[in-house]
């Protein structure tokens, strides 16, 4: 029985540093906030909203499922043709352009994987 104390005792010693440094890394990637709004009945409506979000830009690759949570400055392109200048060329049927930071990326319409990238493209 003392074994077993003794060995729960220097689990939860060694366990309880990496467990608070696992929930500040999750604070300083999560922050919330509260909206209140009044109602023109008079009621007030109060919502809490959690926004997560990634430590650093992501770095996109030919052959990856694009998610544009992951994206800085996420922005579809609509006319792809006022960006010729910027190598941007005519999609294929099926995929469209986005902008994610100064990255231009090719991301098909049905699943979301990425077709070309081209870096640097909007610096």
């Amino acid at each position: 029985m003392n074994k077993f104390i003794l060995a729960a005792l220097a689990a939860s010693s060694i366990l309880s540093p990496l467990a608070a440094t696992g929930a500040s890394a999750q604070q300083r990637d999560e922050r919330r906030t509260t909206v209140i709004r009044q109602q023109p009945n008079g009621r007030t409506v109060v919502t809490e909203r959690r926004v997560v979000r990634p430590q650093q830009a992501r770095r996109w690759a030919r052959g990856q499922r694009f998610d544009r949570r992951y994206a800085n400055n996420y922005q579809e392109i609509r006319d792809w043709r006022q960006y010729r200048g910027r190598r941007l060329y005519a999609p294929p049927r099926g995929y469209h352009w986005v902008r994610s930071g100064n990255d231009a990326v090719l991301v098909a319409l049905s699943g979301g994987l990425i077709g070309a990238v081209l870096g640097g493209a909007f610096n």
